[in-house]
């Protein structure tokens, strides 16, 4: 392996600075016209009047392997092939090695390439020291045709640098980082890492308000090491650079690396908040304690041991949610003498937030979040769809009930929430409870019934800890009420198979007066005697005067009854006297 970098000997490079053009042109005239004298076919690609039908493409070097390179070469003459490329190495017009022979590329016909890559003598090869040479290239096909084609290339015989860059771990008592690595490169040929020294990095600390860029030097080595950078943070950025084309190395950097860990000072936290619950115009209070579980045991007993290395250190408190940071309802609040804190946070409405949360504002400072449930309940909002008041005195009230703040998100925050069918006789007191349901998971709809006849209704959700109390707009229902009087079965007793006829008389109540209600249907109904079912006889239609009768024959003793099912505008009759009547054989 080397041991140094050598450069190419000061004669040598003036020698090849000395070679003129008109040198080259009378050896290519020569060479032309000797050529004509014997008479041969072959003509030299440097004569335009007679050019070869051979041709060279461009040398390139391998970027990855610098002692290797490849090359086109071809022919134009019918039937003919290239039968032999082969190439000299020189730096100015002194041959440092020539290749006899280049091989065939498997995979790209008609490109050659070094049958062994080129290495530095001291590693078994042929070339003495790094640098950049000129490659000539000389093919020649079946038919005898050949053209050499001088300077067809550049082979980049130089290190290619490789660099590792790393920065050194901040610490709680030490915020510091300090930029270190190691510059090396690879031989060409051989790949071995040699050190780079004498080199210059830049390093410059990126959003930091204009700092200059640093310059570092390799030692014997290849190591750098700079000076520290002060109050580094986790997530700055540092930019690495470097670059040079000489006749050694060739090649460049510049990429960017992050602090990304950093060790802490490690130390236990507690809070409590002063509720469980905040609604609009509240406040929750949280106080808590940094503590470091290492500090010194207390001086004498009873005494309180006082860190006053934990005093002044900033705290975030703010809302959460799974027990998670929300970030957009914080205070940071700032640690006393004893290392306590106390912070308040208001009720904020439409986050959908359901826990307090303590963290360390300072990354140097680690402590395991601290949080407590706590409820903010949302306003939520309570829609009508559909109202109904049927004929036996029941409310049906449907619609949804959704959040206020994000009324397509009803799917997790509405389903299951509780809500309760309301009645009042005068819509402003005396409310109760008819019904209670619960809306569907999605999308929040409900329907409630309960009886409450004539009156006013609405849907209200109790205060829970994911909504505030909310309710419908009321809602007046009415029908008119009916009663069946004076059901009168006769004749009592009554022989068998003999007629019986039921009478009684309907009445409906309008305003707060009962009135006659004629031309209206009601129905007849029995109870045999030691029966418990009633049972359906007929039906008959009361007159102007609001009584109806029906006649039925005799069979067995009971009671009889009449009914009113009510119709769009009335409500079903309270239950009628019940008339008894005796049947005798």
């Amino acid at each position: 392996m080397r041991s140094d970098l050598r450069a190419p000997s000061a004669p040598r490079a003036l020698r090849a600075s000395r070679v003129s053009r008109a040198s080259r042109t009378s050896v290519i005239a020569a060479v032309t016209v000797l050529a004509l004298a014997a008479g041969t076919a072959q003509a030299l690609a440097d004569d335009p009047a007679t050019p070869s039908p051979v041709g060279v493409g461009r040398a390139t070097t391998d970027t990855f392997q610098r002692g290797n390179f490849t090359v086109n070469a071809w022919t134009d003459a019918p039937q003919a092939t290239v039968t032999k490329v082969s190439a000299k190495i020189r730096k100015g017009d002194t041959v440092v090695t020539e290749i006899d022979q280049l091989s065939p590329v498997a995979y790209n016909p008609g490109r050659f390439q070094v049958p062994t890559v080129l290495k530095l003598a001291e590693d078994g090869g042929t070339i003495q020291d790094l640098g950049k040479y000129a490659i000539d290239v000389t093919a020649t096909d079946s038919l005898g045709n050949t053209v050499t084609r001088t300077d067809a290339g550049t082979l980049d015989f130089t290190l290619t640098p490789q660099l590792d860059f790393g920065l050194s771990t901040p610490k709680w008592n030490d915020r510091t980082s300090r930029p270190t690595g190691t510059l090396v490169g690879a031989q060409p040929g051989s790949g071995d890492l040699v050190p780079i020294t004498g080199r210059g990095i830049s390093v410059l600390r990126l959003g930091a308000g204009g700092e200059a860029v640093r310059t570092v030097t390799t030692d014997d080595l290849g190591i750098f090491s700079g000076e520290p950078y002060a109050d580094v943070k986790v997530g700055e950025d540092f930019r690495v650079s470097y670059n040079e084309d000489s006749e050694q190395v060739h090649g460049s950097f510049d990429f960017v690396k992050s602090i990304y860990n950093l060790v802490p000072r490690s130390i236990k936290a507690t809070a409590t908040a002063d509720r469980t619950r905040v609604l609009p115009g509240q406040q929750v209070t949280v106080t808590g304690t940094l503590n470091d579980p290492n500090a010194p045991a207390k001086p004498a007993e009873g005494t309180p041991q006082v860190d006053t290395s934990l005093a002044g250190q900033q705290v975030r408190v703010g809302f959460g949610s799974f027990g998670r940071e929300d970030g957009r309802v914080t205070r940071t609040v700032t640690t006393d003498a004893n290392g306590r804190f106390t912070a308040k946070l208001p009720f904020v409405p439409g986050l959908n937030l359901d826990s307090w949360v303590v963290s360390p504002v300072d990354p140097y400072l680690s402590f395991p979040k601290v949080t407590g449930r706590l409820a903010i309940p949302q306003e939520g909002r309570i829609t009508l769809e559909t109202v109904a008041l049927a004929a036996d005195g029941t409310g049906t009230l449907t619609g949804t009930f959704r959040s206020w703040y994000n009324p397509w998100n009803a799917q997790w925050q509405t389903g299951g929430q509780k809500l309760v069918l309301e009645y009042s006789a005068d819509g402003r007191t005396g409310w109760r409870a008819l019904s209670s349901g619960s809306a569907k998971t999605y999308p929040g709809f409900y329907s409630l019934s309960g009886k409450g006849w004539t009156g006013y209704y609405r849907v209200r959700h109790p205060l829970s800890d994911q909504f505030l109390e909310s309710s419908t707009a009321i809602w007046g229902m009415s029908r008119y009420s009916t009663r069946i009087l004076n059901v009168n079965a006769a004749p009592e007793p009554v022989r068998k198979g003999k007629t019986v006829t039921v009478t009684g008389k309907l009445q409906h109540k309008v305003g707060t007066t009962w009135k006659t209600y004629g031309n209206a249907p009601v129905t007849v109904w029995f109870k045999a005697k030691g029966s418990k079912t009633w049972t359906k006889l007929g039906s008959a239609k009361t007159n102007s005067s609001g009584v109806a009768t029906y006649k039925k024959a005799a069979t067995v003793s009971g009671w009889y009854t009449m009914r009113h099912s009510g119709d769009g505008s009335h409500f079903n009759s309270s239950n009628a006297y019940e008339d008894y009547v005796e049947v005798r054989r």
